[in-house]
């Protein structure tokens, strides 16, 4: 396995001391956002990483490879290329053995890590069931990947394009924890509120990473979803974002757009309809997002010794 394996070394030293590192995902940089604010926002993720005490290891694929940690000339080529493939689970022997580039999804980008040995994910939003899945059977491959894969992944919830309920009912199925950081709703990408209950709640990053360690010490493989609400300065209210969300399907049905092109054409749509707004708040998540993945990576490897 570690021959498709990469890990660049500064990340490889600081896994070997048993020193906190945070996985961060390449989709959100090639098919998530418009340069060169994905390179910006690239970079500042990192940098908050590090300033919360943890070892940034952005995920990606080329040569061949997959790359558990990118260097800066790395990180502006995913953000600027135009042949990027998007890559989810079932892509990754394609992509590497045909020596593409490829940036991963949340899928992809947690089966990496797991083989690198990083615990601790942070990312936007996560995929899930899409609304009218009872006639498209279109479930996100992450769903299926949370089930078997011990990481931890930070989002600020599912995102609010698919159906909340359906997929928070698939989690439970799946036997996979999910956790609310300081509020009893469980938060939906673009706002802090959704109309649903979470199933757990959490006030501390203490608390959360004695719970992760404690699921995978039980023996209980699979990941925490740890849903972190978007700061209510950048966040957009529920039901203003439905009315741009139903837009967006109603576009898309139009375009009979399908499969790994859904996701990027509805986040895209909505950006360019909320005159940007909707970038900043998907930009304020992440970095949001990327600070708590810090903090956790730091709390978590505190029982490791």
């Amino acid at each position: 396995m570690h021959s498709f394996l990469e890990i660049q070394p500064e990340v490889k030293k600081t896994l070997a001391d048993g020193k906190p590192v945070v996985a961060l995902e390449s989709t959100i940089i090639s098919h998530g956002m418009p340069y060169p604010q994905n390179i910006k926002t690239a970079l500042e993720v990192e940098e908050i990483v590090r300033k919360n005490g943890a070892v940034p290891a952005t995920i990606a694929i080329f040569n061949g490879k997959c790359h558990a940690g990118l260097n800066k000339e790395q990180l502006e080529y995913f953000a600027s290329a135009k042949d990027v493939w998007k890559v989810s689970l079932r892509d990754i022997p394609y992509v590497v053995s045909k020596k593409l580039y490829g940036a991963t999804t949340v899928a992809a980008t947690m089966r990496i890590a797991a083989m690198a040995g990083i615990k601790i994910f942070a990312t936007g939003g996560i995929g899930g069931v899409h609304r009218n899945a009872n006639e498209t059977m279109d479930i996100s491959a992450d769903l299926t990947e949370m089930e078997q894969t011990s990481v931890a992944v930070v989002s600020a919830g599912i995102k609010s394009i698919l159906d909340i309920s359906l997929t928070l009912e698939y989690l439970e199925t799946k036997g996979i924890s999910v956790v609310t950081v300081g509020q009893d709703e469980f938060p939906s990408f673009y706002s802090s509120k959704s109309g649903f209950k979470s199933p757990l709640r959490l006030d501390t990053v203490e608390e959360i990473a004695a719970m992760i360690n404690t699921k995978w010490q039980l023996g209980l493989t699979g990941a925490v979803l740890v849903a972190n609400p978007v700061p209510s300065a950048q966040e957009i209210a529920a039901d203003e974002m439905e009315t741009y969300i139903q837009q967006a399907l109603n576009a898309a049905e139009e375009k009979k757009i399908s499969g790994k092109d859904v996701t990027p054409f509805l986040l895209k749509y909505i950006a360019d309809h909320t005159k940007g707004e909707s970038l900043e708040a998907n930009i304020a998540l992440i970095k949001n997002n990327a600070k708590l993945g810090g903090e956790l990576a730091v709390a978590y490897a505190k029982h490791q010794h």
